[in-house]
């Protein structure tokens, strides 16, 4: 039986509230994070992605607090990301109600620290986030893109295909894939991304970057999907989480309702 595709909204989240961009840029206020998650919680969210948008930047701690008063009010997986670097990190926020971790400069910077959270806390609580940016190189004639890290603002030269598949094999349990062409612009994933890495990696791949009709969720999930992520869409009530769900079982997708 085909495992249920995941509907997760993301609570992208600066100086303790939520925002939203496009292209990672022009940051829009869209409210509390505890109050949006509640919300989430109630148009019954398969899972809820929090992540403290500027701690790798800023070289400082995710916002503690936020994420506990987060997870004291969601009875959903919660994963937590931003400026997570060394396993204790990791183990403060578990402990502060987290399921799952995401690291993406980390991951970079140091491939290794993927490696040891995988054995210090099980693959199936470390999510690999990779931001992917279309390059102007191409790979054995196809599209390339590039990874990104600090919340997009440095370049890496990492081809992202490869990256994704190195990140499994050392011990990551899900990628979050967000195409930063796509991010904010409602106009749908980037699916030959997704298609492209979904083939390279046996771990589940979250799609987001771009959803902005029910159609989106559903080309996202033949690309290769396990699961769509979607913040302006949602944040902004555009489109409710039951709508997107009800809208895939039509189309025979596996849900949870």
């Amino acid at each position: 039986m085909a495992l249920a595709v995941r509907v997760i909204p993301c609570l992208d989240v600066k100086e303790g509230r939520v925002v939203k961009g496009t292209k990672f840029l022009n940051l829009k206020d869209a409210g509390d994070p505890v109050e949006v998650a509640i919300r989430y919680n109630k148009e019954s969210a398969d899972e809820l992605v929090f992540l403290d948008i500027t701690a790798s930047w800023e070289k400082r701690k995710i916002l503690l607090e936020v994420v506990r008063k987060t997870a004291e009010q969601v009875f959903i997986p919660l994963t937590v990301g931003g400026g997570v670097r060394a396993l204790e990190d990791i183990r403060t926020l578990l402990r502060s109600g987290a399921d799952k971790v995401s690291i993406n400069t980390s991951a970079v910077k140091d491939p290794g620290f993927i490696a040891r959270a995988a054995r210090d806390f099980g693959s199936q609580c470390i999510v690999v986030a990779i931001d992917a940016k279309k390059s102007s190189n191409t790979r054995q004639g196809k599209s390339a893109w590039e990874v990104f890290i600090h919340g997009g603002r440095t370049a890496t030269g990492l081809d992202a295909v490869a990256w994704a598949s190195k990140m499994e094999e050392l011990g990551a349990g899900e990628i979050l894939l967000t195409s930063m062409d796509r991010d904010g612009t409602l106009s749908g994933y980037d699916t030959g991304l997704l298609k492209e890495i979904s083939q390279a990696c046996s771990i589940p791949v979250i799609a987001s970057g771009g959803a902005g009709e029910k159609k989106d969720f559903y080309n996202a999930w033949k690309a290769g999907a396990s699961a769509c992520l979607a913040a302006s869409l949602f944040h902004y009530q555009q489109l409710s989480i039951r709508e997107v769900k009800k809208y895939l079982k039509n189309r025979k997708v596996p849900i949870r309702l």
